[in-house]
């Protein structure tokens, strides 16, 4: 057990680079589909995925004239930073939930 959950040094070795996709917007579905038996590649896919969806709101609401533009470009930054700090975490094999939006992961069950 690391990081006090159920993934395994192997899991967290074997499947850094591909956990990594998840945050690479549509290929947030390589770990999802593929990688079905890995803890690992689920949690982060997972991860992706809010982080997909929240792309998507952000990006809904940008369009809105001026404070939907506003938003649109404060909201890109900090799902940018989010972006960065997922590909980080998955590289470093740590497997913590995305500051805001992370909570949101737990929510799938896929």
């Amino acid at each position: 057990m690391v990081n006090g959950n159920i993934y395994t040094d192997a899991d967290i070795e074997e499947n850094k680079i591909i956990a990594a996709l998840s945050y690479l917007g549509l290929l947030v579905l390589i770990p999802l589909l593929v990688k079905r038996d890995s803890p690992f590649c689920q949690f982060h896919g997972k991860q992706g995925l809010v982080l997909v969806i929240a792309w998507l709101i952000i990006g809904f609401v940008a369009v809105i004239p001026i404070i939907g533009w506003i938003t649109g470009v404060l909201g890109s930054i900090l799902l940018f930073v989010l972006l960065i700090t997922g590909i980080s975490n998955a590289i470093n094999g740590q497997a913590k939930e995305l500051p805001v939006i992370g909570q949101f992961g737990d929510k799938f069950n896929l």
